[in-house]
């Protein structure tokens, strides 16, 4: 399905949720709609399912208006942050229930392969409420899957879910996306969910849509501040500098070689995600002396807040490091991999490319 939407606001009473957007989705590709809680995700998805009617603009599918179409006329699957499924039906009537309502054959068959596809064959004879969370979520999914729409919605649908089952889940509907023909639009508010997804991403913030575009072009040329810091967990770090001969002037006083657009303003801020940061040394790398203010151990990894003469910064650090509250220590960065920002916000100057998400 070819989703459009043309200048599409939505008010509440004298609340704005969305801000007049255009939009149109890549057909049958993933777009993923990052962004903080209350970016506006949910509203916009509920315009584009005929939940709610946009106030002002327009929708179209396949190039045929359905602004005002209700959902139940349009074929559209959506699955929702909680479990929704039908508490009186077993797991197998719940993912026969769209192809029954379609009068499908052989649907016995058909839900045999989705439980598979998703793990849930055991559970098949079994109430919704006889499941974990994880199964029930997997059932919502499966008889999604199963309405077989051209149109599918995610919102948040792992985020209710325990950190090991929303890992398994991922990679699970990563992979039942790639097969799909279906138009897939998933909400999350986690940068690492957007590239693990790839496709395409449209990052959202109070209620505006910022950027839209392949999720890799996003990532690594985000077109502002705002962008920058909901594609980067943690969010990126920022320092104020100012353009001067052959470089940036940091706080400090210190002279940051760095090539800089003809046309770039005197005030500058630059931007660096947490993996950016390293605490040994590389050829080209400057130092960023400090003392640690807090390290955490998440997963694999080390994160290390840190107070240095240019501002508050967080280190995301491979591996498990021993850094004691209030040691010195000294992070260092290569000014190449600097994203450059107007002081406004507008970006000035990407890196070729960087390394993971921070």
């Amino acid at each position: 399905m070819q989703l459009s939407l043309e200048h599409v606001g939505k008010t509440v009473g004298p609340s704005a949720h969305l801000y007049p957007l255009s939009l149109s989705l890549a057909p049958r590709e993933v777009t993923v709609l990052l962004g903080a809680t209350q970016a506006g995700k949910t509203s916009l998805m509920r315009v584009m399912a005929g939940l709610d009617t946009a106030t002002t603009g327009r929708v179209l599918a396949d190039g045929v208006e359905v602004t005002r179409v209700p959902v139940r006329q349009r074929n559209v699957a959506m699955v929702y942050q909680q479990f929704v499924n039908y508490p009186s039906m077993t797991v197998a009537q719940n993912i026969a229930s769209p192809m029954r309502l379609r009068g499908e054959r052989d649907v016995d068959r058909r839900v045999r392969e989705l439980a598979a596809r998703l793990h849930i064959e055991p559970f098949l004879d079994r109430l919704p409420a006889e499941l974990s969370g994880g199964q029930q979520q997997r059932v919502a999914l499966a008889r999604a899957l199963a309405k077989q729409a051209p149109l599918m919605l995610f919102d948040e649908p792992l985020v209710n879910l325990d950190y090991k089952l929303r890992e398994e889940l991922r990679e699970e509907l990563t992979q039942l996306f790639a097969t799909s023909d279906a138009t897939v639009v998933y909400a999350t508010t986690e940068p690492g969910e957007a590239l693990l997804l790839g496709g395409y991403t449209a990052v959202m913030d109070a209620g505006e849509l910022l950027q839209y575009g392949p999720t890799a072009e996003v990532f690594h040329a985000p077109r502002s501040i705002r962008v920058a810091r909901a594609f980067s967990d943690p969010p990126m770090n920022l320092m104020a500098a100012d353009a001067v001969a052959g470089g940036v002037r940091v706080a400090g006083g210190e002279v940051w070689p760095l090539a800089l657009p003809a046309d770039a303003p005197g005030r500058l801020t630059l931007g660096l995600r947490a993996g950016g940061l390293r605490v040994v040394q590389r050829p080209g790398d400057v130092a960023l002396p400090g003392r640690v203010e807090l390290a955490e151990i998440a997963g694999s990894d080390t994160f290390v807040h840190v107070h240095a003469a240019v501002g508050e910064l967080v280190a995301q650090l491979t591996g498990v490091h021993d850094c004691p509250l209030g040691d010195p220590i000294t992070l260092y960065l290569r000014p190449d991999q600097l994203f450059v920002f107007d002081a406004e916000g507008p970006l000035v100057r990407a890196p070729a490319r960087v390394g993971r998400a921070g």
